[in-house]
């Protein structure tokens, strides 16, 4: 706690173009800001607008803002596509060239520390470039936090003391995890959740492996109802629809929720399905999930190495809904299992995902100074 009558610092998360629906990045600054704010730290979003007023008058109005920025720590979150409209982010590059004019001490949050694997050409070419940008970046700045271990960063060949591993928080409010624990102990009948859904071309995949695992696990005896919500769910009624047309299952779809009602379905759900690729590190749903105690049955292929090993996260097979719904059903029907899982994740919690521990982690990094 900062002591008193002590000026609280001042820190600026400079954001780029957010998103319509739900906008991840600003629901990660607003809850740094809120743990920030016990750590003795005042974080303030500036959205730099360029999408609505161009970049000509955004970097105008950067400049204006910025006047009274020196000395003072600017936290660059970083997307390919927060920084350009088709992922190819030099925007980012300007932005940092106004406040090193400026005098700001200038730190980059990574949300994408290398860019997704891609077939086409194209998109590999442009996983290239958003790869050359980052590194760039990664020069220019006095100290990066990346979501992942820097061993995991396949560019970053040295790690240095001016990069620190700090993993997301769940964008949800912090909850009490023992209390989470008992809400869903007693809520019956059993509830499966289904955080998100990516859109087409891959719902069907996802779609499929959903149903498959329902109805694996159904065969081997288990008893639960499905729950749809968060992005992608309600546009994908009518495909939710047709896949489960022949299988003996309640379904609900909420579409999308206000972040703070996230806590409140996930408390009272017995496990998450979490379908969308691998389960990894910057998995915002997946994260959330941990939060709230809540076991999880996931991918396996691009966790090993980080918290997530200790996590109540159950690995399978890649695209197997068989495997996944029989560790559902296993999870469902073994209470012991499900309470050791349980655990699992509300120590993760504490040590790894808790918002106070991510902030006290940022001020530690950003306020340390080597002798």
């Amino acid at each position: 706690m900062p002591r008193a009558n002590v000026p609280a610092k001042r820190w600026i998360a400079l954001l780029g173009r957010g998103e319509a629906s739900a906008d991840g990045i600003q629901d990660y600054c607003r809850y740094l800001a809120c743990s920030l704010d016990r750590q003795g730290v005042k974080l303030t979003p500036v959205r730099v607008d360029w999408a609505e007023k161009g970049w000509w008058a955004a970097l105008r109005d950067l400049w204006r803002e910025s006047k009274a920025w020196p000395g003072q720590w600017i936290l660059l979150q970083f997307t390919a596509l927060g920084w350009s409209r088709r992922g190819f982010p030099l925007g980012a590059l300007a932005v940092l060239a106004v406040l090193r004019t400026r005098r700001a001490r200038c730190a980059v949050v990574f949300h994408e520390p290398y860019s997704p694997r891609a077939a086409s050409w194209f998109d590999q070419a442009r996983g290239r470039f958003q790869e050359w940008i980052i590194r760039k970046i990664y020069k220019k700045v006095e100290k990066s936090i990346f979501p992942e271990p820097l061993s995991r960063i396949p560019w970053l060949t040295e790690g240095g003391q001016n990069a620190r591993f700090i993993p997301i928080g769940a964008n949800i409010p912090q909850l009490d995890p023992v209390a989470s624990a008992r809400l869903a102990e007693n809520e019956k009948p059993r509830t499966v959740v289904i955080y998100c859904l990516t859109g087409m071309p891959y719902l069907r995949d996802e779609l499929k492996d959903i149903s498959d695992a329902c109805r694996t696990a159904l065969a081997d005896g288990a008893r639960f109802r499905l729950l749809f919500f968060g992005r992608g769910t309600a546009e994908a009624k009518q495909e939710i629809a047709r896949f489960f047309r022949d299988i003996p299952i309640e379904i609900s779809n909420l579409g999308l929720v206000d972040a703070d009602r996230i806590g409140d379905i996930l408390t009272t759900a017995d496990a998450m399905l979490c379908v969308r690729g691998r389960v990894y590190l910057r998995r915002g749903s997946a994260i959330a999930g941990i939060a709230c105690g809540l076991p999880i049955i996931g991918y396996a292929g691009e966790s090993a190495g980080t918290p997530l090993d200790d996590a109540g996260v159950v690995l399978t097979p890649y695209r197997d809904g068989r495997a996944a719904g029989l560790a559902l059903s296993r999870i469902l029907q073994d209470h012991d299992l499900h309470r050791e899982l349980q655990e699992k994740s509300q120590r993760v919690q504490e040590k790894y995902f808790s918002w106070d521990v991510i902030a006290s982690d940022f001020v530690d990094f950003l306020e340390w100074s080597p002798a």
